[in-house]
């Protein structure tokens, strides 16, 4: 639990592709602060998630858009109608453009390795062809360049002998999910800012 709740009204939205684990952490820390889920992937079991919270949801399929920008622009209106004061990827896996990252105060990211290592996509598995003894945990502020923000907050999280994919990211989840709700709060308590 997080040492401390948000400022009445606080509101953001999360975006989601995946299986939603981050996602879960800020709607049980939050309770009542998550305005909106929104993403690309229908599927994603983050809006399974979202609607058991009862937590409006946003699939906003990619295709039919003839850019990124005229999907960014479209995810913009949805998540801008909930009147949030910030937006936080929470295992988004599509870029963001300037169509999107405009609208909005501010939007956060967390992301499974030390920032600037391990940039993008498969940081994990990459971490581990890599032979590196540690990796970690970034929470950031989204900008156009992939995982290139300002960071909010590290962890490092050791490498053991054996470590696959799987049990690394096991121990790497609880650090993401610590860190982006102790990074929402900081965020809407004026701690930190972009």
């Amino acid at each position: 639990m997080p040492p401390e709740g948000l400022p009445a009204g606080a509101r953001f939205a999360v975006l989601a592709s995946g299986s939603g684990t981050n996602l879960q952490a800020l709607l049980d820390a939050y309770p009542g602060h998550v305005a909106v889920v929104a993403g690309d992937r229908k599927e994603a079991y983050a809006f399974e998630r979202a609607r058991r919270a009862g937590v409006p949801v946003e699939h906003v399929d990619p295709r039919g858009f003839q850019t990124r920008e005229d999907y960014d622009r479209e995810l913009a209106e949805r998540v801008a109608a909930y009147d949030v004061g910030l937006v936080v990827g929470a295992g988004y896996m599509r870029i963001l453009s300037r169509a999107f990252l405009d609208r909005f105060p501010a939007i956060l990211n967390v992301h499974p390795s030390l920032l600037p290592a391990f940039r993008g996509l498969n940081a994990v598995r990459r971490a581990l062809e890599a032979g590196v003894g540690e990796t970690g945990v970034t929470v950031h502020f989204m900008t156009e360049e992939v995982d290139a923000g300002p960071v909010v907050s590290q962890e490092r999280v050791p490498v053991l002998p054996g470590d696959t994919e799987e049990s690394l990211l096991e121990r790497l989840h609880p650090v993401e999910h610590r860190l982006l709700v102790r990074a929402v709060a900081d965020y809407f308590w004026g701690r930190v800012r972009p």
